[in-house]
């Protein structure tokens, strides 16, 4: 248990609670839980999905402009590695992964979100990465999983304008997958979640992995990533329960073990 990220388990949903008031600044500190919490979430056979959220008044305003504000080049150049491993963990949990943006999900806290396989919003959030105005860009791959997101250009004019985007935007944008009322985000995130406390585990690894996996990667190799998460999981006692219950009494109705 981290001082300012907490990892709590409920009934299969497992959720990274930020809590470092009053913005949820990601300071090197943070990052660091973010990574521990990410980490336990990816070993815990007990979570079987999990939701990032900020609590109700805030995602993440971004990084600490603060401490950032005194580093050198050289502090950076040792430090930006971590950064960006620390958010990569939170992507690589191999497991489905729904952001609940509440208030602000900006700069760091925007990029955070983007680690996410969905983003479920506040129909009054704001999201945005704003670095330019700093004088600098992002660089926890904002620049990376925002233009795969939502497209290159308008990648370009977010990050080349620091402007924030509202929620109505975000949604049509693609930049958020769903809007809800405010006190509803972190509920409607968890529903979400739990629809997987008892999906065929490792098959939605391998479908997860098979599409981040091949989005970095051209058609011929994505679809040799395909066939062989598609063949091993035919090793799997879920694939066995699946089918031969799909047999015996149709679609929908198997019960998976997550083996």
């Amino acid at each position: 248990m981290g001082e300012f990220v907490r990892l709590e388990v409920a009934d299969g949903v497992g959720t990274i609670r930020l809590d470092r008031p009053k913005m949820n600044a990601l300071d090197v500190a943070m990052q660091e839980e973010i990574r521990a919490a990410a980490a336990e979430a990816t070993d815990r056979d007990d979570i079987k999905a999990v939701v990032i959220y900020g609590g109700e008044r805030v995602f993440a305003a971004g990084a600490d402009v603060k401490e950032m504000a005194d580093m050198s080049y050289t502090d950076m150049v040792k430090r930006s590695s971590g950064l960006t491993s620390a958010f990569t963990a939170v992507a690589r949990i191999p497991k489905p992964v729904v952001a609940a943006i509440t208030g602000y999900a900006l700069g760091g806290g925007c990029e955070l979100a983007l680690c996410a396989d969905v983003r479920f919003a506040a129909d009054n959030a704001t999201l945005g990465q704003p670095e330019i105005l700093l004088g600098i860009i992002p660089g926890a791959g904002g620049t990376q999983r925002l233009s795969r997101l939502v497209g290159p250009s308008r990648a370009k004019d977010i990050i080349f304008t620091g402007r924030f985007v509202k929620a109505e935007e975000a949604l049509a944008i693609g930049l958020v997958d769903r809007l809800v009322p405010a006190a509803d985000v972190y509920t409607e995130a968890v529903a979400w979640a739990s629809q997987f406390a008892h999906a065929a585990t490792y098959a939605v690894r391998a479908a997860k992995e098979a599409i981040d996996r091949g989005l970095e990667v051209d058609l011929e190799t994505g679809l040799e990533i395909e066939r062989q998460q598609f063949a091993a999981l035919f090793a799997t006692e879920d694939r066995t329960v699946g089918m031969g219950s799909f047999v015996e009494n149709g679609p929908g109705k198997a019960r998976f073990v997550g083996r």
